[in-house]
Protein backbone atom coordinates (compact mmCIF):
# COMPACT_ATOMS: atom_id res chain seq x y z
CA UNK A 1 0.00 0.00 0.00
CA UNK A 2 1.46 3.34 -1.32
CA UNK A 3 1.66 6.25 1.79
CA UNK A 4 0.76 9.31 1.27
CA UNK A 5 2.03 12.31 3.81
CA UNK A 6 -0.59 14.99 4.18
CA UNK A 7 0.75 18.28 5.43
CA UNK A 8 -2.37 20.21 6.57
CA UNK A 9 -3.29 22.29 9.51
CA UNK A 10 -7.16 22.57 9.21
CA UNK A 11 -8.90 19.68 10.70
CA UNK A 12 -12.17 19.69 8.70
CA UNK A 13 -9.57 19.87 5.21
CA UNK A 14 -7.46 17.18 6.99
CA UNK A 15 -10.83 14.66 7.68
CA UNK A 16 -11.99 15.37 3.91
CA UNK A 17 -8.50 15.07 1.69
CA UNK A 18 -7.32 11.99 4.35
CA UNK A 19 -11.34 10.41 3.31
CA UNK A 20 -10.36 10.68 -0.57
CA UNK A 21 -7.49 8.84 -0.20
CA UNK A 22 -8.32 5.99 2.12
CA UNK A 23 -11.08 5.92 -0.42
CA UNK A 24 -8.54 4.95 -3.17
CA UNK A 25 -6.59 2.66 -1.14
CA UNK A 26 -3.80 4.96 -0.10
CA UNK A 27 -2.25 4.65 3.17
CA UNK A 28 -2.65 8.18 5.24
CA UNK A 29 0.17 10.13 7.48
CA UNK A 30 -0.89 13.47 8.41
CA UNK A 31 1.35 16.04 9.48
CA UNK A 32 0.07 19.35 11.15
CA UNK A 33 2.70 22.15 10.45
CA UNK A 34 5.84 22.54 8.16
CA UNK A 35 8.32 21.54 11.39
CA UNK A 36 6.53 18.63 11.90
CA UNK A 37 5.86 17.26 8.06
CA UNK A 38 9.67 17.23 8.06
CA UNK A 39 10.35 15.27 10.92
CA UNK A 40 7.23 12.55 9.66
CA UNK A 41 9.64 12.44 6.01
CA UNK A 42 12.96 11.04 7.91
CA UNK A 43 10.65 8.64 9.93
CA UNK A 44 7.76 7.44 7.49
CA UNK A 45 9.27 7.58 3.99
CA UNK A 46 5.83 8.67 2.11
CA UNK A 47 5.30 7.93 -1.46
CA UNK A 48 3.66 11.25 -1.99
CA UNK A 49 3.21 14.53 -0.28
CA UNK A 50 0.03 16.56 -0.28
CA UNK A 51 1.09 19.37 1.19
CA UNK A 52 -0.67 23.04 2.00
CA UNK A 53 0.85 26.29 1.74
CA UNK A 54 -0.45 28.48 4.67
CA UNK A 55 0.33 26.36 8.05
CA UNK A 56 1.82 27.32 11.43
CA UNK A 57 5.46 27.16 12.02
CA UNK A 58 6.94 26.59 8.59
CA UNK A 59 4.92 27.54 5.44
CA UNK A 60 4.43 24.83 2.44
CA UNK A 61 6.69 26.87 0.54
CA UNK A 62 9.51 26.48 3.18
CA UNK A 63 8.55 22.82 3.49
CA UNK A 64 8.74 22.01 -0.29
CA UNK A 65 12.01 23.80 -0.44
CA UNK A 66 13.43 21.91 2.14
CA UNK A 67 12.40 18.94 0.82
CA UNK A 68 13.33 18.93 -3.02
CA UNK A 69 16.82 20.26 -1.90
CA UNK A 70 17.46 17.71 0.81
CA UNK A 71 19.51 14.00 -1.43
CA UNK A 72 17.34 11.88 0.49
CA UNK A 73 13.64 13.36 -0.13
CA UNK A 74 14.34 15.32 -2.89
CA UNK A 75 12.70 12.31 -5.73
CA UNK A 76 9.27 12.53 -3.26
CA UNK A 77 6.70 13.66 -5.20
CA UNK A 78 4.76 17.11 -3.70
CA UNK A 79 1.36 18.15 -4.61
CA UNK A 80 1.06 21.57 -3.11
CA UNK A 81 -2.74 21.67 -2.32
CA UNK A 82 -4.18 25.12 -1.25
CA UNK A 83 -6.66 28.03 -1.17
CA UNK A 84 -3.90 30.31 -2.57
CA UNK A 85 -5.41 29.73 -5.95
CA UNK A 86 -3.98 32.91 -7.87
CA UNK A 87 -1.46 31.92 -10.92
CA UNK A 88 1.90 33.86 -8.91
CA UNK A 89 0.85 31.25 -6.12
CA UNK A 90 1.30 28.15 -9.01
CA UNK A 91 3.98 29.84 -10.10
CA UNK A 92 5.92 30.02 -6.74
CA UNK A 93 4.95 26.55 -5.62
CA UNK A 94 6.39 25.20 -8.59
CA UNK A 95 9.50 26.91 -8.56
CA UNK A 96 10.47 25.84 -5.20
CA UNK A 97 10.09 22.05 -6.95
CA UNK A 98 6.29 21.14 -6.31
CA UNK A 99 5.69 18.63 -8.81
CA UNK A 100 2.02 19.75 -8.98
CA UNK A 101 0.10 22.54 -7.38
CA UNK A 102 -3.67 21.70 -6.91
CA UNK A 103 -5.95 25.04 -5.52
CA UNK A 104 -9.13 24.42 -3.08
CA UNK A 105 -11.61 23.91 -3.72
CA UNK A 106 -11.14 21.01 -5.95
CA UNK A 107 -12.77 18.13 -7.52
CA UNK A 108 -11.82 14.63 -5.82
CA UNK A 109 -10.79 13.52 -9.33
CA UNK A 110 -8.46 16.17 -9.62
CA UNK A 111 -6.64 14.91 -6.90
CA UNK A 112 -6.51 11.44 -7.25
CA UNK A 113 -5.78 11.81 -10.90
CA UNK A 114 -3.11 14.12 -10.06
CA UNK A 115 -1.27 11.59 -7.27
CA UNK A 116 -1.99 8.53 -9.77
CA UNK A 117 -0.30 10.06 -12.55
CA UNK A 118 2.31 10.84 -9.88
CA UNK A 119 3.37 7.62 -8.78
CA UNK A 120 3.21 6.17 -12.00
CA UNK A 121 6.03 8.06 -13.01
Amino acid sequence: MRAVLLVEDSPAQQRMIATILKKNGWQVIIAEDGIQALETIKEASPDLIVLDIVMPKMNGYEVCRRIKTNPSTQNVPIVMCSSKGEEFDRYWGIKQGADAYIAKPFEDIELIGTIQQLLRQ
